[in-house]
């Protein structure tokens, strides 16, 4: 598979441990929004560390661009990541990813498995197609929200927050449930796109069964 040596433009903390960083855009270098790549920081011993992360830019932008969950505490790649400075390099392959945007519904995050919907809300919203999606997106506390000034902007009241760890005044406090679920749901004839840990997509997909909704109606990719 292709690689390419990319060096990083910025590196930005969009929350407490969420780093977005941009690189250079190679010349003609296409993905599809919710495509995700295998990344490798260009530096002795490091360089067959290769994790995947997700393009969160729009495809017409003229950089590429990634918000990372970092784990200083793992001592692994995030953590390296974190030392990344304007100059450095990066290595990442050809796209990949089974999301991607089919019709009208309901985004279902959790934590950082938001990533493979931003540049699919992004495009959505540039094309003025957003007005029928909805994004519930689950956390532990209202400072893990990535980007949630801008997901207000976005959706507004179609913009759904649940806090497992953290009361809240405006937002659900606890776990997605069937009965949450149902309360904003599209209907079974709609999509329900769904990205996040292991655990949170078992149940997600175990509820959505139990609503009714047929697989043929979900778009999944565990994160």
């Amino acid at each position: 598979m292709k690689q390419y040596i990319l060096k990083v433009i910025s590196v930005e903390k969009v929350t407490h441990d969420v780093l977005q960083i941009r690189l250079e855009k190679p010349a003609h270098f296409q993905f599809r929004p919710g495509q995700a790549t295998d990344l490798a920081i260009n530096k002795e011993g490091w360089k067959n560390e290769i994790r995947p992360f997700t393009f969160t830019a729009l495809p017409s932008a003229d950089y590429l661009e990634f918000n990372i969950k970092t784990y200083p505490q793992h001592q692994g790649v995030t953590n390296q990541l974190l030392q990344l400075k304007p100059d450095d390099e990066l290595i990442i392959s050809q796209p990949w990813g089974t999301i991607a945007y089919k019709g009208p519904g309901v985004f279902i995050a959790g934590g950082a498995g938001i990533t493979p919907f931003l540049a699919i809300l992004r495009l959505l919203n540039s094309e003025n197609k957003l007005a029928d999606n909805k994004l519930i997106f689950a956390n532990k506390t209202a400072n893990d929200i990535i980007h949630k000034e801008e997901f207000e902007n976005l959706l507004g009241a179609n913009f759904i927050n649940i806090l497992s760890d953290e009361e809240h005044a405006t937002y659900a406090h606890g776990f997605i449930s069937k009965d949450f679920l149902q309360q904003h749901l599209a209907g079974p004839t709609h999509y329900y796109y769904v990205c996040g840990p292991r655990p949170m997509m078992n149940s997600v997909l175990n509820q959505l069964h139990e609503l009714g909704v047929k697989d043929e109606w979900i778009v999944k990719e565990e994160f």
